[in-house]
């Protein structure tokens, strides 16, 4: 497995990779539709083309400085092997499948990282972590939720300012039209952040093996490769854990629909910019969370965002423990 890559090993990781990847949208998908859902604005056939459809295009109006970070800002890329790879995609996978099975909306992101972290702990040990970028990284399974928090709360209380003398009707009928604005810039932000992750995975393999030459760089029929992906996922659908963030939470109207996913978008945006890979899932609960509050908060069913929060805990560490076992025992079995 240390050897050098044979072209169809490549080609069969690189599909593992995208296999991620597609199950990054639809595991995702709720974090860019379950406003516009439960609000009603959209049906959910119909929701699903229109973030499916601005997941595909956030290529165009990114840079990729995540994809640079997963790339080469979480493990050591001199360390990187197919094994390594192969480990930490298994770990991500089936941690995404479990939780989607279990409607709980946890990180692809976060899952992806800790299943990088795993197998290269069970490579070379803690020498093989990039202890900067993943220190930046963890601490923004914190940040970004508390941010969308704060952006989504802030942005309630201006709106209701705004459109304190209109008619409930009015201000509903207002809001349906923005929540499109609004679902377009989440689902912007979603596919500029998360399909990165599997760009910079895919591009630190084949910076591995020597096919981009001694300069890693993400070629470009990987972005669109990884963006189709994610769009192809996203089209899918997830609907268990749509459920969970449309409703289970707090119950939304079109205006704090609109304030959350615009709050949630202005995180992730600047997030991208920074090239920090941060969690949509944990954005969009922060963000829905804070349009709760900012209403009362027994509006929000902390009881559920409490259980949200410990899957975000263990996300980390259970997608780590996967890959590393799933590196030792085919180590063991290839050694």
């Amino acid at each position: 497995m240390d050897a050098a890559l044979a072209l169809p090993l490549l080609i069969a990781l690189i599909g593992i990779a995208l296999l991620f990847d597609f199950l990054n949208g639809l595991h995702d998908a709720a974090n860019s539709i379950a406003t516009i859902v439960s609000t009603r604005v959209l049906r959910p056939q119909y929701a699903v083309m229109w973030a499916a459809f601005f997941n595909f295009i956030a290529f165009l109006f990114f840079g990729l400085h995540v994809a640079e970070t997963l790339g080469r800002g979480i493990i050591d890329p001199s360390i990187v092997s197919p094994l390594v790879i192969f480990a930490a995609l298994m770990g991500a996978i089936i941690w995404n499948v479990v939780t989607w099975v279990f409607g709980i909306p946890s990180s692809s992101s976060h899952a992806l990282i800790g299943g990088l972290v795993g197998a290269g702990l069970a490579r070379t040990g803690f020498d093989a972590v990039v202890w900067s970028g993943l220190i930046k990284t963890a601490s923004a399974i914190f940040l970004s939720p508390a941010l969308g928090f704060f952006l989504a709360l802030v942005l309630v209380l201006i709106v209701s300012w705004i459109f304190v003398r209109q008619t409930p009707f009015a201000v509903d009928r207002t809001f349906r039209v923005m929540q499109f604005i609004s679902a377009s810039l989440y689902s912007l932000g979603h596919g500029g952040n998360d399909a990165q992750k599997t760009m910079g995975i895919i591009a630190v393999l084949l910076y591995s093996q020597g096919y981009l030459g001694g300069e890693f760089y993400v070629p470009f029929w990987v972005v669109i490769t990884c963006q189709a992906a994610m769009a192809l996922g996203t089209l899918m659908g997830g609907w268990r854990i749509v459920h969970t963030m449309g409703s289970k939470i707090t119950r939304l109207n079109p205006m704090q629909g609109f304030c959350a996913e615009t709050g949630g978008a202005l995180t992730l945006f600047g997030a991208t910019w920074l090239g920090i890979p941060v969690s949509t899932t944990h954005t969009i609960t922060g963000a829905i969370i804070g349009v709760g509050a900012a209403r009362r908060v027994s509006a929000v069913r902390w009881g559920v965002a409490s259980n949200i929060v410990w899957a975000w805990i263990i996300t980390l560490p259970s997608a780590a423990a996967i890959s590393a076992l799933f590196y030792l025992v085919f180590n063991a079995i290839s050694g």
